[in-house]
């Protein structure tokens, strides 16, 4: 395989993307970053941790976050300190993905993270989805939740949120093909054929590389 290998990804809520990614990094023998990467960013950033936790994946004004990427790409970095609080943390984050990537191979879940490693030539970018049905018996389970119509509204208002902050920071589309090398629906497959499917993909991309 790859000498350095980066697997980006994007989940629906329920679809066990989290359990996908943790397999994989196992498997690899690689780093692993979900919620720890906000620990990560807060330490290289100088922010506080509680800052990320408060902003994870959670959309910001469209409008006021073009107005402030542009002046950040223009080279402007002074600004930075005048920032809203939320655009610190999406950049802080950001760039700490870009540095995790260039270090080490690794799996990110969310983040942006396949946004921030477009150019990267190691990143795989990959999505998982699952029919609702699937995913409500298993965020049930998961949260103690009795109710299919309370762990509908949970999946769809976490979702929203996440479409939401993809949508916003990147110049994709959440959950849309075009924007991911490999989809998969891990109810077709389960956890461990998600994993071996997503080493097979990396093994053939690689072959055909050489």
């Amino acid at each position: 395989m790859a000498e350095k290998i980066i697997i980006t990804i994007g989940r629906e809520f329920g679809s066990g993307g989290h359990d996908i990614g943790e397999a994989l990094a196992k498997k690899l023998g690689i780093a692993f970053y979900d919620k720890n990467l906000l620990a990560e960013a807060a330490k290289e950033s100088g922010l506080c941790e509680e800052l990320f936790n408060s902003q994870d994946e959670k959309p910001t004004n469209s409008f006021l976050y073009s107005l402030v990427m542009d002046t950040y790409s223009m080279g402007y970095t002074n600004s930075y300190m005048d920032m809203p609080i939320n655009h610190k943390v999406f950049l802080a984050q950001f760039n700490t993905i870009k540095s995790i990537a260039e270090k080490e191979s690794c799996v990110i879940i969310g983040r942006c993270a396949d946004y921030a490693l477009e150019e990267n030539p190691n990143a795989l970018k990959v999505f998982i989805h699952a029919p609702l049905e699937d995913r409500i018996q298993k965020v049930k389970g998961l949260y103690n939740i009795a109710e299919d119509n309370k762990a509908k509204d949970l999946i769809n208002k976490t979702d929203k949120k996440r479409s939401s902050y993809y949508n916003y920071y990147s110049s994709k589309k959440w959950g849309d093909t075009k924007s991911y090398d490999l989809t998969l629906n891990s109810s077709d497959l389960g956890i461990d054929g998600c994993v071996e499917l997503i080493l097979k993909y990396i093994e053939l991309k690689d072959k055909k590389q050489k």
